[in-house]
């Protein structure tokens, strides 16, 4: 399992989290007329991509 740093971020079309305590979703703007919403984990938090966006080239 890879680990990463604080303030890194994970892009996919799905993304699963765990985590022992979540907040509220908040509602927030992305672009234009499009809304998304926010939620935070703490406590033993982490994320897991179940399915990768197909527009992104491989490295």
């Amino acid at each position: 399992m890879e680990y990463y740093d604080e303030g890194d971020s994970i892009h996919g079309y799905r993304i699963r989290a765990e985590a022992r305590k979540v907040s509220d979703p908040r509602v927030i703007a992305k672009t234009g007329r499009h809304k998304a919403q926010r939620i935070i984990l703490t406590e033993n938090a982490e994320a897991f991509i179940e399915r990768k966006l197909g527009w992104i080239p491989k490295q």
